[in-house]
């Protein structure tokens, strides 16, 4: 049985595709494909596959992860990319395919990008300067327990931070994975908060999924 590692991309109108609604996307995209996908054991068998981490919705990206197995050994990689690429939904694509190495458990962090449209950039830009120097940054999160007040500032890296003519775009690595996930919406939030230039967010692109070392998790 071979276990497979899949990295595919979700961009444009598939942007809009909920977690849920992803989960019977690739089931369809399975049965389609032909592929002899392992099923699970017991009472109610089903295909076995599992995403790495989830994707919010409105959220672009081009380094999710989908991993799941294989029963025929002699099968390439290339043949799982192609006949899985070519049942896929509009938007969405197989970039690559190999064999699982890292647990999922190894990732650490992510890495998104993101736009601050404004009509005067450069007071917004100061904005984010002036959050940025803060000794906290404070935003409530959603946790089982309830709402939660977190201070994201020292697990957030910044990447790149420029401004343009009409926003401030910027480049940041979060904590993501088994036991904590960030979201940048959350700075966007904190920054509104602070009471910031208006401005309005888009273009949000998850960019990489990484281990604790900042490699790229494959």
């Amino acid at each position: 049985m071979l276990r497979v590692r899949a990295v595919f991309e979700k961009t444009g109108r598939a942007k809009y595709i909920s977690h849920l609604d992803l989960n019977r996307c690739m089931l369809r995209t399975f049965r389609r494909s032909g592929l002899p996908i392992w099923y699970t054991e017991g009472f109610n068998p089903h295909p076995y596959y599992a995403f790495a981490l989830a994707l919010s919705l409105g959220f672009e990206s081009k380094c999710e992860i989908l991993d799941f197995n294989i029963t025929d050994d002699n099968m390439s990689m290339n043949e799982i990319r192609d006949r899985l690429n070519a049942v896929m939904p509009e938007g969405m694509g197989i970039l690559s395919v190999e064999e699982q190495k890292l647990k999922i458990t190894a990732i650490a962090k992510a890495e998104y990008s993101f736009s601050m449209v404004t009509d005067e950039p450069e007071e917004l830009m100061k904005d984010v300067e002036k959050l940025l120097s803060g000794e906290s940054i404070l935003i409530e999160k959603k946790t089982k327990k309830g709402i939660k007040t977190v201070d994201i500032k020292p697990d957030m890296e910044i990447i790149g931070c420029e401004k343009t003519d009409r926003s401030v775009d910027m480049i940041m690595r979060l904590p993501a994975g088994t036991q904590t996930n960030y979201n940048p919406t959350l700075f966007v939030e904190a920054l509104k908060k602070s009471g910031a230039h208006p401005f309005e967010d888009e273009k949000f692109v998850r960019r990489a999924i990484l281990c604790g070392d900042n490699t790229v998790f494959r």
